[in-house]
């Protein structure tokens, strides 16, 4: 039997989620300038999206030592994958993904994996890398507050505190470090409300965190200037913890090049907007968009239609094509709100939301709090309105208000009144005060991915490491049945 020392090669696997596989995208590109091999796991439905509307086919193929692999999530094509099916997708998904991993990790392929990098929901596949001998690296894209939550809930248990005891979503909670004060019942992810013993979604978080010891590391998308003492709290679990973000500015650090023209949206974007932009006075106009998941009801949309136009702020709003519930007429009720609006506001049904943030007439962001788009406001000194819905959204809009103070709270709130003196509070009265808080950390944010940063370094500790990764196996022959772009 001939042995040989294998040259790294990372296989990476993200959420079925425009998130998700947008900072996994980013961090292979990464992996690429450092040499390493990597092959990207997407599943077929996301594949297709991804090459069809953005250019990560032609970026990618600069790099001889990646390739996207595809697999099904087990899902007929007509099936619209929705957020509410969230759990079903993971699920379909896992029939599909346990017996392709332990195939990709036997070590009969062509180029055997010397890593895996994955989300945490995928538990299953820290036990198939420690079944085969292969190391696993946890790729956590929420942000590390509410990892930081999932983590105390033992303690919450242990203490009595979960399940919470009444009504009052309004009180505080304790037995959560670095939190205790300002975190609320509301600000937690919803299914923190409920029964424990019973809740599927609080299952599933135990299972994470159950394997994610048992893991060779773990990444998160932060910097330690925004989120230095809950970064601390969890090395204190998990010493060999990488904060390597913001991804994309240690990605534009490391290619030396701006980065705006690139794409990984799963959605066509309209480049009309920059053009509607062009056109605007310096900081008038708030940009609107509440991500690839949330679905609103009409009345919703008309609430923030009227606050909106009665701010008399210009606003560019994105609206996705299945953003509303149920079975309601989309393209009529959009012809109606685009006509409406004309003069104040520019309504898209999706944008390069990169370049909006980074353009001189966008002076705030009314968003759904999700991680990348926070980071991405951040990023580029932006201002926020919180409207969030799921998960870790609901942790950080708290700490957008009460903790960095770069922006307004209006979690589950949905009236036109406040939009309107929300909008107003940030666009016009406290718009010095949120401005100078945010680009105070964009500064920082920018300085963490420069040579000698922590997040530069905390990268280069991550390459570093799997490239320290050695792995011998037996040659043979590749036997495996998946497609290869």
């Amino acid at each position: 039997m001939e042995e040989t020392s294998i040259t790294p090669h990372v296989l990476i696997f993200p959420l079925p989620l425009q998130s998700t596989i947008n900072s996994n995208l980013q961090l292979a590109e990464l992996l690429c300038l450092a040499g390493l091999r990597v092959s990207f796991l997407n599943t077929n439905h996301n594949q297709q999206r991804l090459v069809g509307n953005s250019n990560v086919e032609s970026r990618f193929k600069q790099y001889t030592g990646f390739q996207f692999l595809t697999i099904s999530d087990g899902l007929p094509e007509d099936n619209p994958r929705s957020a509410e099916q969230f759990g079903d997708i993971i699920s379909s998904l896992q029939t599909m993904a346990e017996p392709y991993l332990k195939q990709m990790l036997s070590g009969l392929v062509k180029e055997p994996i010397t890593c895996v990098i994955l989300d945490g929901l995928f538990y299953y596949g820290v036990d198939i890398g420690n079944e085969m001998g292969v190391p696993v690296i946890i790729f956590d894209t929420i942000s590390p507050s509410c990892f930081w939550i999932y983590l105390s809930l033992p303690k919450l248990i242990e203490a009595g505190v979960l399940p919470f005891k009444g009504n009052d979503i309004d009180a505080l909670v304790t037995h959560v470090p670095d939190m205790e004060g300002f975190l609320r019942r509301r600000d937690l992810p919803h299914f923190c409300l409920l029964d424990y013993k019973t809740d599927q979604n609080s299952q599933a978080v135990f299972k994470e965190f159950e394997r994610i010891p048992k893991a060779h590391g773990l990444i998160l998308n932060s910097f330690e200037d925004l989120d230095g003492p809950f970064l601390y709290n969890i090395r204190s679990y998990f010493p060999k913890t990488y904060a390597i973000g913001p991804l994309p500015l240690n990605l534009k650090t490391r290619l030396a090049a701006p980065l705006l023209s690139s794409s990984n949206s799963m959605w066509e974007e309209d480049h009309t907007s920059i053009k509607w932009l062009d056109a605007q006075s310096k900081g008038s106009v708030i940009y609107v968009s509440f991500g690839s998941l949330v679905v609103v009801s009409r009345d919703e949309i008309m609430e923030f239609w009227h606050g909106l136009m009665n701010s008399k702020v210009k606003f560019l709003w994105v609206m996705r094509p299945n953003m509303l519930k149920g079975d309601e007429s989309h393209d009529q009720f959009m012809k109606e709100l685009v006509e409406g609006c004309k003069g104040i506001g520019y309504i898209v049904s999706w944008a390069p939301q990169k370049m909006v943030l980074a353009h001189p007439s966008v002076g705030g962001f009314l968003t759904h709090s999700g991680w990348n788009s926070t980071l991405e406001s951040i990023i580029e000194g932006k201002p926020m309105i919180c409207w969030p819905q799921y998960v870790d959204q609901r942790v950080t809009s708290r700490l957008v208000n009460e903790f960095w103070k770069i922006g307004l709270d209006m979690k589950d709130i949905c009236d036109r009144f406040v939009v309107e003196k929300m909008v107003k509070d940030l666009m016009e009265t406290k718009k010095d005060e949120y401005t100078k808080s945010v680009e105070k950390l964009s500064k920082l944010a920018k300085l963490s991915v420069e040579e000698g940063g922590l997040s530069y370094s905390n990268l280069d500790c991550l390459i570093n490491d799997i490239k320290g990764l050695s792995r011998t196996v037996e040659n043979g022959k590749m036997h495996n049945n998946v497609t290869s772009y």
